[in-house]
């Protein structure tokens, strides 16, 4: 579902122990040599042809959730686990999935013009063509419109892009707003427009942004052509993912449904994407005012706001059916701790052929599991169980790890470590995002891994890349060396339901940056893109097997799970300072600009021929109370020192495992212990008070989204309540890392 993989915002360490056999965290030094010898002996049955082979397989055909092949995937999934020697089930789930029935969009005035709505196939890609199979452009979860009105340009359709069209007096009620992609997640996009009052939304993809303003168009180079377009879901996920008509409990056929009517996750507002070709003609026609420089996009025109007298008809209707999710699960036991479970997951299903995306992570999984079945057969036994899942339905919304994870939610809430996540992967740079306690494992995994094009470790590579690429604060600590923060994450993949509605510690990992990914959720998603434009050789599915497989070898076999909780607590004093300083700013920007709107400033700066506003004032920023937040803070790094400290004196002298099991259920907790039962102000699903994504961003993370949010809505009441219960929730925390020390050390 992400599209691509950005410049790595993952920051890494400033170079790999001089040792030839340096430490390995939760082993002691002698078995940190076992190690190194299992983990080389699971590169040797990596096969980049063989991964090669899989994208080719698993992106032949069209494979949607609820398509023929899509459960034909799922069956040679499952088939390829048992071969390896895995325990393996198809689970089925029953879910909501529209398909259209109607799409049709016209230009009614000052002229008449009706847009095509299809993608060409193109004798350079064999599966463009397939017609029969592939989904026609749409956005899942648009509900049925039949709507005629004034078009409006609102750039990327964001809160802020709305702020500027009332600035300059354009009102977006009763109209049909258009807006191109990015700036946020697509679904954000008609969720601000129908609470403006809009009445239909077009989605188009401007060239500017993944097209020939990136660079060569499809087949030539790899961006998006002009009739290419990127379907979606446009459910609010932010409120919560998975299937709309179940919220909270798995799908399973029993399972009792909402009414379609009262599902509160579809738009209350048409959704339509569109190519660039059909938009070109709907921007042409608008009038008004021209649009701020900043809103221009790659077309050869004026780009105007409107309304009108561009006018124009939406019809859509959809067939609003339940379909059967696929999702395949094999699992390797444990010998030593069998209720201590490491997860691995890709999604199978795909927009259309989905070569990149999910193809290509998925193709790793594969080789990352095959490799692990090879040494369970020559007799390799991890010490905890290995649970390998390829999730169905990931594309309308995460509905297959969501079903899955909500049906088996007490079960993983007893017995799921770490939940380690992929989705698409190309050439380039590693990304690493997650649970800050996980932080040192992937820095010391990278360093183990060769990246493909240079020889250099892919940790080396990435960490220069922050340096060149990265914004200022991260080059600055890049620089510096030593281990940086993992991304935060917010959601777009599978690892949300384990994340953020389970708090089971999770990481997303995946290569990219060097690939020309303007195909995304379109039909040039094929094999002939991915292997001109994406990964060439198929090298970086081996490293990102090599990196995927090293985390759960070490995960799975490591005497003492390999977390420390210095980075966690570090991390979230950054986010608590972020926060601080944001109310801090929000006071100071409102005290001037109130103050300009009562000189008239505004109004003498701005041409009053352009009918501009000068903005509301605003309610003054009260002074809030973060000593709750910062109190708990400092009893979490104390606590998290003095665990680290600890387990490292441990490590370095051999493990006594007679305790590994109470340890293990203490250190699960700590990720835990940053949750909430009652969840997020306005969205209870979701009750991770570290790690969201954003109510108004949809993907976008937000840290301690609870207070952030809260001040950004400027409801300051609830942002000194959210202050109060971030607060409990690190002291919760410092309990549980406290609990995990005790076990280590019971004679302290």
């Amino acid at each position: 579902m992400r599209r691509g993989i950005a410049v790595a915002t993952f920051a890494l360490a400033a170079a790999v122990a001089a040792s030839a056999e340096p430490g390995m965290l939760g082993f002691a030094p002698e078995q940190a040599t076992q190690q190194r010898d299992l983990e080389a002996r699971f590169d040797a049955h990596l096969s980049a042809e063989e991964i090669g082979e899989w994208i080719r397989t698993f992106s032949a055909r069209p494979h949607h959730v609820g398509s023929p092949f899509g459960r034909e995937s799922a069956e040679r999934l499952a088939e390829l686990f048992r071969s390896w020697g895995w325990e393996t089930e198809i689970e089925t789930f029953q879910v909501l999935f529209p398909t259209p029935t109607l799409r049709r969009l016209e230009l009614l005035e000052p002229e008449a013009f009706t847009a095509r709505l299809e993608e060409g196939a193109l004798p350079a890609d064999a599966t463009s063509g397939q017609r029969d199979e592939q989904l026609p452009p749409y956005n899942a979860y648009s509900i049925d419109g039949d709507v005629s009105a004034p078009l409006v340009y609102v750039n990327y359709g964001v809160p802020g892009d709305y702020e500027e069209l009332e600035r300059r007096g354009i009102d977006v009620a009763g109209k049909i707003v258009i807006a191109r992609y990015g700036g946020s997640w697509r679904g954000i996009k008609p969720k601000v427009a129908a609470e403006k009052g809009a009445v239909g939304c077009i989605l188009y993809s401007d060239p500017r942004d993944d097209g020939f303003g990136q660079g060569d168009v499809y087949p030539q180079g790899g961006f998006r052509p002009s009739q290419g377009v990127q379907r979606g879901s446009v459910a609010d996920m932010p409120l919560f993912p998975g299937d709309p008509l179940t919220p909270g409990v798995g799908a399973t056929e029993e399972a009792e449904r909402l009414p379609l009517e009262a599902a509160p996750t579809l738009t209350t507002i048409p959704v339509l994407p569109i190519s660039w070709s059909d938009a070109r003609p709907l921007l042409a026609a608008l009038g008004g005012p021209v649009a701020p420089e900043p809103w221009h996009g790659g077309l050869p025109l004026t780009y105007h706001l409107g309304p009108g007298p561009a006018t124009v008809r939406m019809q859509l209707a959809f067939d609003w059916q339940l379909v059967p999710a696929y999702d395949v699960i094999a699992r390797l036991e444990g010998s030593q701790y069998p209720d201590q479970w490491i997860l691995r997951g890709n999604h199978h299903d795909a927009w259309v052929n989905g070569a990149t995306d999910p193809v290509s992570g998925l193709a790793a999984v594969l080789a990352e599991a095959k490799a692990l079945g090879a040494l369970h057969v020559a007799g390799w036994r991890p010490r905890r169980t290995l649970v390998y899942a390829a999730w169905d339905a990931e594309e309308p919304g995460l509905l297959g790890s969501v079903e899955w994870a909500e049906r088996h939610a007490e079960e993983l809430a007893g017995r799921a470590v770490v939940y380690i996540n992929s989705d698409s992967n190309s050439r380039g740079f590693l990304f690493a995002g997650g649970s800050h306690a996980l932080e040192p494992l992937v820095n010391q995994v990278a360093g183990d891994v060769g990246d493909p094009q240079t020889g250099a470790s892919v940790l080396e590579r990435a960490r220069a890349a922050t340096i060149v690429y990265g914004e200022a604060e991260a080059r600055e600590r890049a620089e510096k060396g030593g281990d940086l923060p993992l991304a935060p994450l917010g959601s777009g993949s599978d690892y949300t339901p384990f994340l953020q509605h389970l708090g089971i510690a999770s990481l997303h990992i995946g290569f990219g940056g060097e690939g020309d990914y303007g195909q995304y959720h379109s039909i040039y998603d094929s094999w002939d893109h991915y292997r001109r434009f994406m990964d060439p050789g198929f090298h970086y599915g081996v490293a990102l097997a090599q990196v995927g497989g090293r985390l759960v070898l070490r995960l799975a076999d490591a005497p003492v799970l390999p977390l420390r909780f210095v980075p966690l607590a570090e991390t979230v004093a950054v986010y608590a300072d972020e926060v601080q300083r944001l109310a801090d700013s929000t006071r100071e920007e409102t005290a001037t600009e109130n103050r300009r709107i009562a000189e008239g400033v505004y109004s003498l700066a701005w041409d009053p021929e352009d009918g501009w506003a000068p903005p509301a004032l605003r309610e003054p920023v009260p002074h809030l109370n973060f000593a709750p937040l910062e109190n708990a803070l400092e009893r979490l790094q104390e606590r998290a020192e003095a665990y680290d400290e600890v387990v490292s004196a441990v490590e370095a002298a051999g493990v006594d495992e007679s305790r590994g099991g109470d340890l293990g259920r203490a250190l699960l907790a700590v990720e835990r212990s940053l949750t909430r039962p009652e969840g997020l102000p306005r969205r209870p699903w979701f009750v991770h008070h570290v790690y969201a994504p954003g109510f108004y961003t949809g993907y976008g993370v937000k840290t301690l989204p609870g207070v952030r949010e809260a001040i950004e809505q400027r409801e300051w009441e609830e942002a000194e309540e959210q202050v109060r219960v971030a607060g409990e929730v690190l002291h919760a925390a410092a309990d549980a890392v406290e609990r995990a020390r005790a076990i280590l050390d019971p004679g302290s």
